[in-house]
């Protein structure tokens, strides 16, 4: 069977006012309006012909109304993920994208309810899954 392949951006800003500098990096999480309402990055399934990268950034687009030209994309970053859903394989391929205006206003779609920009620690208590927060505390390194 294979598996459902999604792709997203871990989308991050940096905050110029706070000290110590590495704790400037927050992250942005999105509360599903579905389900058990768990937060994750924007991420979505690919469409049949679409490359990942493109499904990365049509997805952060839909679910947090970042486009292309609000992100700076990480280019020696991507991380994937496996895990089951319901019982089927799915992998989820995700970049690590920094925005541009730190400012810059996130629009939800209906496939959410809530957004927060938290720092590692908070980001990954909200993240639950180890595998994400694995994913996040790469990024956290990677970056500092």
């Amino acid at each position: 069977m294979a598996a459902v392949r999604a792709c997203g951006f871990i989308v991050f800003r940096r905050l110029a006012r706070s000290t110590p500098p590495q704790n400037n990096i927050e992250y942005l999480l999105l509360q599903t309006s579905y389900g058990e309402h768990h937060w994750t990055p924007p991420k979505g399934h690919v469409d049949p012909g679409e490359d990942d990268l493109t499904t990365a950034l049509r997805e952060t687009q839909e679910e947090a109304g970042l486009e292309a030209k609000h992100l700076r994309v990480v280019e020696d970053f991507a991380k994937e993920l496996r895990y089951e859903v319901r019982g089927k394989p799915k992998e989820v391929l995700y970049w690590l994208a920094e925005l541009r205006d730190p400012e810059a206003t996130v629009t939800l779609s209906e496939e959410h309810q809530d957004y927060r920009w938290a720092p590692l620690e908070e980001a990954c208590s909200l993240a639950q899954y180890k595998d994400l927060q694995d994913t996040l505390k790469a990024a956290q390194k990677h970056l500092t």
